[in-house]
């Protein structure tokens, strides 16, 4: 389980330690930096996937995603952007910045200045099970002292990218799987062309994609090996009564539906609102047969009537039994409706800055960054 956060120099946050829980809902006012920690944590596990920097490049590149304030950073001071994580087994941390002028092509393209992947959550030497700065790696051997690896890295890469092996590097290519699991949902669709009402294979699917597109297989998967009592329950309650049906033809073409108590026929998910589209998406995400080790929802309440709040919170506190859920909201009755069994972060912004309210600078979990 992730047990702290560490964000600094990205956008609103220019430094920004949080703990995390097995369920943690960070809240606050509109501009108040709740995105942008989102965004940050999407980022972090975007590299320890994949390794690449690309999703930074698509942001407008490193400067653009750069802590922007009066006197926020000293004159001649390198440039830095730092994410990372602590965690129960494996944390890491990355340090990125601009390249030295006049070597690289794309002067403007973020580069790797350090790395770290440790053992348990604080960073100490004795921990460390492989390391970067520059170019250079080093892992762990056997005879337990740092080596040189035998492979050589990109600048603009993590080494998470261009590792050998799991022989080679266990700890990191355990830790790449591990991310790999990760599920962050932000752009469900339920607009008229949203892949979620069209009819889809009724194939095992135990996992929701990320646009929602693969609802007929997730949801006939949830029912028929999931926990589908839960689900109905939950529709029930959020609907008056009404169940979610999986109509499949000869096919195995499957088409979402919801029944209501007497009313003749089914409604098809083209006929569905979209905030009954929406509340059954986030259903079958957050029940989904096959747990991630984390979920992240963004704003899941958008386009949800208020009345269906504590309905999805039950569905968010079942998830929580399961895997780590970090949700990121400004609804105040599924933030309320969470706080007894959540670890509730309230951001605040003063200026330019995001701070936890009621945090002091100093306060928070210990956290430190590898050095350059």
């Amino acid at each position: 389980m992730l047990r702290t956060l560490a964000v600094e120099n990205y956008r609103s946050l220019q430094h920004l330690v949080i703990e995390l829980a097995p369920l943690t809902v960070v809240t606050g006012p509109n501009g108040s930096g709740k995105s942008n920690l989102y965004r940050a944590l999407r980022l972090l596990s975007e590299i320890v996937r994949a390794g690449a920097l690309s999703s930074l490049a698509a942001e407008g590149g490193l400067r653009s995603a750069l802590h922007v304030g009066d006197g926020d950073r000293d004159r001649g001071a390198p440039v830095a952007l730092r994410l990372g994580f602590a965690a129960d087994e494996l944390s890491y941390a990355i340090d990125l910045g601009l390249p030295q002028p006049g070597v690289s092509p794309f002067p403007l393209d973020p580069e790797v200045k350090s790395e770290a992947v440790w053992s348990g959550a604080i960073l100490r030497p004795a921990t460390i099970a492989a390391d970067r700065r520059s170019l250079r790696v080093r892992v762990r051997s056997e005879a337990g002292d740092l080596r040189v690896a035998p492979w050589s890295v990109m600048a603009t890469e993590s080494m998470l990218a261009t590792l050998a092996d799991p022989d080679t590097a266990p700890e990191l290519y355990a830790l790449r799987e591990r991310a790999r699991s990760w599920r962050f949902y932000d752009s469900l669709r339920t607009d008229p062309d949203a892949p979620a009402r069209r009819p889809g294979p009724a194939t095992f699917t135990p996992v929701l994609s990320g646009d929602g597109g693969t609802l007929p297989g997730a949801l006939a998967t949830l029912l028929r090996v999931g926990n589908a009592e839960a689900l109905q329950r939950a529709v029930g309650e959020a609907f008056d009564g009404a169940q979610s049906e999986v109509d499949e033809d000869e096919r195995g073409i499957a088409r979402v539906a919801m029944r209501y108590p007497r009313v003749r026929r089914s409604f098809e998910a083209a006929e569905l609102s979209d905030g009954t589209l929406r509340f059954l998406l986030l259903a079958t995400a957050l029940l989904a047969p096959r747990p991630p080790g984390l979920l992240v929802l963004n704003e899941p309440e958008a386009s949800l009537h208020p009345r269906l709040l504590p309905a999805l919170a039950d569905l968010v506190s079942i998830a929580a039994e399961q895997t780590q859920v970090v949700v990121v909201s400004h609804a105040e009755g599924l933030v309320d409706a969470l706080r007894d069994s959540a670890r509730v972060v309230e951001l605040e912004r003063s200026g330019s800055t995001t701070s936890v309210r009621g945090q002091l600078a100093l306060e928070g979990p210990p956290w430190s960054w590898p050095s350059r």
